[in-house]
């Protein structure tokens, strides 16, 4: 294949891809400029590299050396997914402090960052290095995304450097698994660099974990790219396996071709346009849960469990009563009432929790013995019924024999033993 068919089809290819997403989505969030085909490295003039003319961008030089941006706007009449994009402008200052538990103060969306990193590696370390750097921030115009790509080694510290500079716009630091993964890993590149890392002023708000609490019990994992499926409605096509992103780096540091770079800059765009659109509609359920617009029962019961762990038992109690009138798989049902049940406990709504565990002890399931075993425990400290207590004890033990239900037994059949030799008074 000569140069004029390389330049043919690259134009061809890239175009067709562009076609898909301006079909699917409007217009193409990211349609990279093509001014040469894939030259082998001795065809490339001296002093100009392939990435500079295949996407769209700018070489950046500052003190530290030079390294490749790129920005990206994503207008705010566009939709991603079911989500709009001009609802990000108009989150609430205070949006993200329930999720965070206050943890971040009230803050304008417009000072929120959202980062997600492309690296040489899964497991971390400090022999790997983020390539790619994606930073999202809101404005009046839109979403906006700013790439930072090192060509080669020898450019990290440029690209930390301008990712620093460009942090001190923002307070709030909105990130997908970012506190276990994207932050250490750049903490940790800085300190190779000698250089100090911008984070330790920012608040960190790890959209991960409240996903989890919302949606864990529903979906089959929380992974960002399934959650903007299944939430947002966003379906990719062509996307570039994760996995796969180190080995096309290594590829292009080998060879100097950048093609292959352009699915990598596209997945880390969408990641970021998707962590942003999800943050748009995560942390509401959490603002006000007992008014969450849930269509799943078991996304109630994740906030209902989000609400009882936070010491908050009555409007925990109110929304698994809700999640169990929306409907929910049998494996989650019971699990729920037995929840109630406890809370209800708890509270000291004691005639609640009997009629919670006794609706629980009539019919098959896996918490039937343990609740026998509460209703055993109300009859024997509560109302001082000694016999119904070990009947339900008795009843726990044919299902699930413990060593705590034969202590209780023999307690109780002590009780029954001692009560019925007591005289009884004769008026």
């Amino acid at each position: 294949m000569d140069i004029r068919e390389q330049l043919a089809y690259l134009r061809r290819t890239i175009g067709e891809a562009a076609a898909r997403a301006d079909e699917k989505y409007g217009t193409s969030p990211f349609r990279p400029e093509i001014t040469r085909a894939d030259f082998p490295q001795e065809d490339i003039p001296a002093g100009r590299g392939f990435v500079e003319d295949l996407l769209t961008g700018e070489v950046v030089e500052n003190t530290h050396g030079k390294h490749f941006q790129t920005e990206k706007l994503y207008a705010r009449h566009r939709r991603h997914g079911s989500f709009d994009i001009s609802d990000l402008i108009g989150l609430a200052p205070d949006y993200l402090c329930a999720l965070s538990e206050s943890a971040i103060s009230a803050c304008p969306p417009t000072r929120w960052a959202f980062l997600d990193t492309e690296t040489t590696g899964l497991a971390g370390g400090s022999g790997t290095y983020a390539f790619l750097i994606g930073l999202g921030s809101i404005d009046e115009q839109g979403f906006r995304v700013r790439q930072f790509f090192m060509r080669d080694y020898d450019e990290e510290a440029s690209l930390l450097h301008s990712l620093a500079e460009h942090l001190q716009r923002f307070d709030v630091l909105v990130t997908y698994n970012g506190k276990s993964y994207d932050q250490p890993l750049l903490e940790t590149r800085y300190t190779m660099n000698r250089a100090r890392h911008p984070f330790a002023r920012l608040e960190h708000l790890d959209l991960l974990h409240g996903a989890r609490r919302l949606f864990k019990l529903r979906l089959e994992n929380c992974r960002l790219v399934n959650l903007e499926n299944q939430i947002l409605g966003v379906e990719r096509e062509g996307d570039l396996p994760g996995e796969l992103i180190p080995y096309c780096y290594f590829e292009y540091l080998r060879t100097r071709r950048a093609f292959r770079l352009v699915s990598i800059f596209h997945h880390n765009l969408v990641d970021i346009i998707s962590l942003a659109c999800l943050t748009g509609v995560i942390p509401e359920a959490f603002r006000d849960p007992e008014n969450a617009r849930a269509r799943h029962g078991t996304d109630l019961l994740g906030l209902a469990r989000w609400l009882r762990l936070s010491g908050r038992l009555e409007e925990a109690l109110r929304l698994v009563r809700r999640a169990i009138e929306m409907g929910l798989p049998d494996r989650h049902l019971f699990a729920s009432l037995f929840e109630a049940g406890m809370i209800e406990k708890k509270l000291g709504l004691d005639d609640a929790a009997v009629v919670t565990f006794t609706d629980l002890s009539l019919s098959p399931n896996p918490f039937r013995a343990r609740a026998y075993e509460e209703l055993a425990k109300h009859y024997e400290h509560r109302e001082k019924n000694y016999l119904m207590a070990l009947e339900c004890v008795r009843a726990a033990r044919r299902m699930e024999d413990t060593d705590a239900l034969l202590s209780r037994q023999a307690r109780l059949e002590r009780r029954n033993l001692k009560a019925r030799r007591q005289p009884r008074l004769v008026r």
